[in-house]
């Protein structure tokens, strides 16, 4: 085991590491880890809330894996906040977790610059709102140069779709088929520009992708808890890495 941890000292547009301190992961911590962040629904119903009260505790563990995820050395983070599948909620859900997403860009995105928080987008802009889509351009924009994490936020995103406008792009641009191969497809996908992800986490017990990084996750590590995400803590994001670090990662080698 090794002792690693950060405590953030906060400057304006930056966040600099300022010492260690005393957390315990293991030797072995992902670059990139991405979450399936399930069970908010979940977790309203279990305290008699209405579902969207679960989708707002949810948003607001964010920041706090956010901080959790520098603390312990994981450079890129996505998480998976709404697939094209979502659409086929309940009007009234769909709606309040638009104005969620909204509202947290809003609000919350000066904050993740000032602590070096680098937001990128994955997936489609087409269906959301024209106020949403100027929030999450100006937010990505305005993030682009930081350096401390990456967070990526999948929203209206599905993997299946991502495969496909990665093909129509290559047809549109007369790729030849002799010359596709992974890295020239790579350069089709939403993000071109991080890593696979090394460890994947799904909440609440689920066993299944979702349509979530279909290409990317070839070789990732899977981790599963039955903790629903508003409770996910710091003590299961450890558990989690103290799993992967467990692993013999052999991409397919003896």
């Amino acid at each position: 085991m090794a002792t690693l941890g950060l405590r953030w000292s906060m400057k304006l547009n930056d966040l600099t590491v300022a010492k260690f301190s005393s957390e315990t992961v293991s030797d072995q911590v992902p670059r990139h880890v991405a979450i399936i962040m399930d069970g908010n629904g979940r977790w309203a119903n279990k305290r008699g809330l209405p579902r969207l009260a679960g989708h707002r505790a949810g948003t607001d563990n964010i920041h706090r894996v956010i901080e959790w995820s520098v603390s312990f050395g994981i450079e890129h983070l996505t998480i998976y906040a709404f697939s094209t599948e979502n659409w086929d909620r309940p009007p009234e859900e769909v709606k309040g977790l638009m104005s969620i997403l909204e509202e947290v860009i809003n609000s919350k995105t000066k904050e993740l610059h000032e602590k070096g928080v680098r937001l990128q987008h994955l997936g489609k802009l087409d269906r959301l709102s024209p106020g949403l889509q100027r929030a999450v351009c100006d937010a990505t924009d305005l993030t682009s140069n930081n350096k401390i994490i990456t967070l990526n936020v999948a929203f209206n995103y599905g993997g299946r779709a991502e495969i496909l406008e990665a093909v129509r792009g290559m047809v549109r641009d007369g790729v030849s088929a002799d010359v596709i191969d992974e890295d020239s497809f790579r350069k089709y996908l939403y993000i071109r520009d991080i890593p696979d992800p090394d460890l994947i986490i799904r909440t609440a017990g689920e066993m299944r992708m979702s349509n979530f990084l279909l290409w990317q996750a070839a070789y990732s590590e899977y981790y599963s808890t039955p903790v629903l995400w508003p409770d996910f803590d710091k003590q299961e994001l450890q558990k989690a890495l103290d799993v992967f670090g467990k692993r013999t990662r052999s991409y397919g080698k003896v």
